[in-house]
């Protein structure tokens, strides 16, 4: 019997939160086959066996937060794989050292045996000897320490079997509620809910708050007519290519300004008291999955071309939203981009994604008025918002910043033409 303890999953992830058992007691595994999904701060993982046998026990139901280094499942020898052949064989009828029961009628049923005086019942309650059940479920029941006299059975005639025992265990293991001191809430109001933070939303909170506490921020803001950035965009999509997206292309601009401002590539060395600049840049790109906001990073994006950008962006998205970024891609960005336009909103004073410095905001694109050359006309405009650590450099660096990509999305044409 061998007993898979969660494993280090990463730097800094201590635990592990159980999204969904592939397996289930009973179940034949390989070494490698599958056995759960479990979800990181970082991300989901899933997990295979590091063994071959039989699954004896599975540690946790979905939603149960894991430590690393404690058990995760048990899985017995591949001779047990014997046993679970011989219940599904007889539906769980099997009896203790006689095999599996046949099922045409000719054999006998046991009586069970009464105490009594020269074979004369007495008028005393025998002890109850549990009806048979098959190996496998007396050793679940062993292993879990269900005394199985205090068990009644829901196979035929009272058999005990597995899940009888599986109900036991979880009825032994479901916490008992806790009193809570009563307090006073200021609204009068019953609560509707109390929902447990995951690990994935408690890491959320830690960097965010962290960022909160730690760097001093300023925020800016400037209007900008994206109209030639989307004709660009337009121009670039033909009946057998799309082209680029707009995004790439934003972010073709976002890695060319930073290259001009490193100040806010970078990150601040507070032991050492240094302000430190990343040679290259790792783009971070902020996408909203079902678990949540997550910030994953195109590498070496500065080495990309603008198909290139975008390529990756989507293979990115892509990961994101099915939950298998890796670790890697999603602490190793240096800057961020956030197309909160995405969601219909304007703009947005954001959060810095600590220990980075800066983050760029791009709200959504719509048709307003706007003054060209003096005639009032509609055009397509955007918000752009930078949040960046003052610590790092002054207002007129971020303006300067900020004005270059302001800049870019008004003349895509020529701003590729310095690239």
């Amino acid at each position: 019997m061998n007993t898979f303890l969660l494993p280090d999953l990463g730097e800094g992830l201590t635990e592990a939160e159980i999204v969904r058992w592939l397996v289930k007691v009973g179940d034949v595994v390989a070494v490698d086959t599958p056995i759960a999904e479990v979800e990181t701060a970082k991300s989901i993982v899933e997990l295979p066996s590091p063994y071959a046998g039989v699954i004896e026990e599975l540690h946790g139901e979905p939603g149960t937060t894991v430590p690393v280094g404690r058990p995760l499942i048990t899985v017995g020898d591949a001779a047990g794989a014997a046993y679970r052949e011989e219940e599904r064989a007889g539906s769980g009828n099997v009896l203790v050292g006689y095999g599996t029961v046949e099922s045409d009628g000719a054999g006998r049923r046991r009586k069970p045996r009464v105490s009594g005086v020269s074979g004369v019942s007495e008028n005393v309650s025998p002890a109850r000897v549990p009806l048979v059940i098959s190996p496998l479920v007396r050793r679940m029941a062993r292993d879990a320490g269900i005394d199985l006299h205090e068990l009644t059975g829901s196979g035929p005639d009272g058999l005990i079997v597995r899940r009888d025992v599986e109900h036991a265990i979880a009825f032994r293991t479901r916490p008992e509620p806790v009193a809570q001191p009563a307090r006073e809430d200021r609204t009068g109001l019953d609560e509707l809910r109390r929902t447990p933070m995951s690990g994935f939303r408690k890491a959320v909170v830690a960097t965010l708050t962290r960022s909160r506490a730690e760097i001093p921020e300023a925020t800016t803001w400037v209007d900008v007519d994206a109209t030639a950035l989307v004709e660009l965009r337009a121009s670039l999509r033909t009946a057998t290519d799309p082209g680029p997206g707009l995004l790439a292309l934003m972010a073709r601009f976002v890695v060319a300004g930073l290259l001009k401002y490193p100040e806010l590539n970078g990150y601040v060395d507070t032991a050492r008291e240094e302000l430190v600049q990343y040679d290259g840049v790792n783009l971070g790109l902020a996408a909203q999955t079902d678990r949540g906001l997550v910030v994953p990073a195109v590498g070496n994006a500065h080495t990309l071309t603008t198909r290139g950008l975008d390529a990756e962006i989507r293979r990115l998205t892509t990961s994101a939203r099915d939950g298998r970024l890796t670790q890697q891609e999603l602490t190793s960005g240096t800057f961020t981009l956030n197309n909160y336009g995405s969601f219909g909103v304007d703009g947005s004073a954001a959060i810095i994604n600590h220990p980075q410095v800066a983050i760029l905001g791009v709200g959504r694109i719509i048709d307003r008025p706007w003054v060209v050359d003096g005639e009032i006309a509609v055009r397509k405009l955007t918000q752009l918002s930078l949040v960046f650590d003052h610590r790092v450099c002054d207002g007129g660096t971020a303006a300067a910043f900020l004005r270059f990509v302001a800049d870019a999305f008004e003349n895509p044409a020529s701003a590729f033409a310095d690239l």
